[in-house]
């Protein structure tokens, strides 16, 4: 059965790693459901405009109680991000946090609270391997 993956990247924060979630998104749909694969496209920051924020708020509250986990890359530092990583974990979702260590230091309040997987990487192909590993368990 296929998991409800909740996808979660930088927008407003900035969109130096579009093109990465783009590639971490495609992978993550060979098998499962990205409920957020517009995260990767890399004309959002203009689509998103058209949205009133208050609609983006609660169709992203929405599908972070819809789905089954949480997979957010965080080296672009980003609220929204760190918002919905703390939401979904109110929620009791299982959160898998990745961050390129050679470009960015993790908050800690996110690397110092044990309810989130953290996963340091140095090249990208560490995250697919890691990815492949979260939703085959």
């Amino acid at each position: 059965m296929s998991k409800k993956i909740y996808f979660a990247g930088s927008i407003r924060g900035g969109r130096v790693d579009a093109a990465l979630y783009q590639q971490i998104i495609e992978h993550i749909k060979e098998t499962d459901i990205v409920l957020t694969e517009h995260i990767g496209n890399p004309h959002l920051n203009v689509l998103e405009h058209a949205k009133r924020d208050a609609e983006i708020y609660e169709q992203d509250m929405e599908w972070l109680r819809g789905c089954d986990l949480v997979i957010a890359e965080c080296t672009c530092p980003s609220l929204g991000v760190g918002y919905e990583l703390a939401y979904a974990e109110k929620c009791g979702k299982p959160c898998h946090i990745f961050y390129n260590r050679t470009k960015t230091q993790l908050s800690a309040m996110l690397k110092g609270n044990p309810y989130f997987n953290i996963y340091p990487y140095e090249n990208d192909s560490e995250i697919f391997e890691a990815v492949e590993r979260i939703i085959r368990s």
